[in-house]
């Protein structure tokens, strides 16, 4: 299980607004080089770590990574992005830059809006509060 304790809705809506700024232009300390989805983002927990990353598997993203996958070098290279299954190992082969951060965009969008819908879901009904005798009650 994943240690990375970071709540991934406020995490993805943190990657989509860093995408949206034009976050994975070229870097200003490495400019030869393609911005990498994840890996050269604040999102990434060893993003600006040299010396001792921690492990991909204690990231919050290997909820999004087909369970067949989670032991590549690079998990979050293998989050399927479209309904065709297109992960960004697929495209950093064949896709444009464009279309990299298109189709992040969409599955931000739309995993965000899974998340919050799931949470909306879980939040119906009465909101249950403890007493002080260690009983619980139904607040209205």
């Amino acid at each position: 299980m994943p240690q990375d304790a970071r709540d991934a809705l406020e995490v993805l809506k943190f990657e989509l607004n860093f995408l949206g700024k034009g976050g994975y232009g070229h870097s200003p300390r490495e400019p030869w080089r393609a911005q990498l989805i994840f890996e050269d983002s604040p999102t990434c927990m060893n993003f600006d770590t040299k010396t001792h990353p921690g492990p991909c598997n204690d990231c919050f993203l290997m909820q999004f990574v087909p369970p067949e996958s989670r032991g590549e070098k690079v998990p979050c290279r293998h989050i399927p992005l479209s309904k065709a299954g297109e992960t960004l190992n697929d495209l950093y082969r064949g896709g444009t830059q464009q279309e990299i951060e298109d189709a992040l965009g969409s599955w931000l969008r739309n995993t965000i809006a899974r998340l919050e819908a799931e949470r909306a879901a879980l939040g119906k009904g009465p909101i249950r509060e403890a007493t002080k005798a260690g009983q619980v009650q139904t607040a209205s």
